[in-house]
């Protein structure tokens, strides 16, 4: 039996990730060196200080049975001291919190928990998979709204009002719920509460709720914080925020992320997760917790060490003669194919990166249909690796100059991507 017969996976498309995955596991078992750009990894380790804490925790056995689902109360007081310190925003951690395991699966666990079948949800396209596919396994249908990207580090208000408003107007049945993501993943840009205003109003007048994603609230470059959208008083009214910490404190496979919010949507989700699970592992939780409410020099020095590597990305990339727009934030940067690969497509031309120029990155075409113009490429390597993922991108954009500008022939494309099928195959 095929798991091609089961309604969920069938709604699923094949992962566009999976071939630059597999050729770059071949790759490595061929003995070539990988820069791997690709995936949204951090390499750096916790900090030290959070793995004691969860060090000792382990050690007492009180801590080795089942957790709470919702989340231990002295990490849902410290995440609500957090947004107190963070953001000027009040929370009740007992009914506007939540610990999730990783703001993934609380998206996902939210999206089962208020979706019937048929429900209409509003995502940006491109957009980090897990918002649209979250709901579509929900049952959900989904309306993308294309978002342009002139390479400005802020979204145009204006511009995403009209596609609101178009999208709910046509919607049937009305819209159920619209994510945001910013800082997003994969674009990385940054939305202020100007931004936030209109659609908090929008959203409270026709009904819908707004699932914010904010998991990158304390990677940012340019200065000033990215905002919360429970900022906005009236916000919780209607949206629900989900955070990590992941990447501000080096914790990703630790899996600890957060709802914030509406204390509807919070208690939907407290609700289902009590049938799912017990919560993450105590001693982690703990731990989480001497995180948030410990020193956080060790989140500025995150912060540096991907600025750093930002600047060595973007300033070597130019000098490949590849101009790509310099993040605000996040730890991605959303580069437009050159003009010159500009035909082939993000999944051909990541294929023809990795094959040449022993590169890989996340094809824009992954992330939406609108996304197809552009590859993402993680920060996730020290300055060293980075600085040679440039030579040899220069490298590769040099001795293929002429074949990629003849290859707009059909049969010089198909001359040129050869080698790359070839080792795929």
């Amino acid at each position: 039996m095929s798991d091609s017969e089961f309604h969920r996976i069938k709604r699923l498309p094949p992962y566009v990730f999976a071939e630059v995955n597999a050729m770059k596991a071949r790759a490595r078992a061929a003995g070539e060196d990988i820069i791997d750009l690709g995936m949204g990894n951090p390499d750096q380790p916790t900090p030290q200080h959070i793995v004691d804490k969860l060090v000792e925790a382990v050690r007492n056995p009180k801590t080795h049975g089942y957790s709470n689902s919702r989340g231990i109360p002295g990490l849902r007081r410290a995440h609500a001291a957090y947004y107190k310190r963070r953001f000027n925003v009040e929370i009740d951690p007992e009914t506007e919190c939540i610990v999730t395991i990783g703001s993934k699966e609380g998206l996902a666990n939210l999206a089962n928990a208020i979706t019937s079948p048929g429900d209409t949800i509003l995502v940006p396209n491109p957009s980090y998979p897990i918002h649209p596919f979250g709901f579509i396994l929900a049952g959900a249908s989904i309306r993308h709204l294309p978002m342009g990207h002139d390479g400005g580090d802020t979204p145009n208000v204006d511009q995403f009002m009209e596609v609101l408003e178009r999208a709910t107007k046509h919607s049937v049945p009305k819209p159920l719920a619209l994510v945001l993501n910013y800082p997003s993943n994969p674009t990385a840009q940054v939305a202020g509460l100007d931004f936030y205003r209109p659609i908090v109003e929008f959203c409270r007048k026709h009904g819908i709720y707004i699932l914010s994603d904010l998991a990158y609230a304390e990677i940012y470059f340019n200065g000033e914080p990215p905002p919360s959208i429970l900022e906005i008083p009236e916000a919780r009214e209607v949206a629900v925020e989900f955070t990590s910490m992941s990447k501000t404190y080096n914790m990703a496979g630790w899996r600890i992320g957060f709802a914030t919010g509406n204390k509807k949507l919070i208690t939907a989700l407290a609700r289902i997760k009590s049938y799912l699970d017990y919560g993450a592992f105590t001693p982690i939780q703990v731990a989480a917790t001497a995180a948030l409410n410990g020193p956080q020099d060790c989140v500025e020095q995150i912060r540096q060490m991907y600025k750093q590597r930002r600047d060595v990305l973007i300033e070597g990339l130019a000098a490949a003669g590849w101009q790509v727009p310099t993040p605000p934030a996040s730890m991605f940067a959303w580069a437009p194919i050159p003009p010159q690969f500009a035909h082939l497509g993000s999944l051909e031309f990541s294929k023809l990166l990795l094959q040449e120029a022993n590169v890989a990155v996340s094809p824009g075409i992954g992330f939406g249909e609108y996304g197809d113009g552009h590859v993402r490429l993680g920060l996730v390597e020290n300055v060293h690796r980075i600085r040679q993922a440039t030579r040899n991108i220069k490298e590769f954009f040099r001795s293929n100059a002429a074949g990629a500008a003849q290859s707009r022939d059909p049969e010089a494309r198909r001359e040129l991507l050869e080698p790359v099928k070839a080792k795929a195959s």
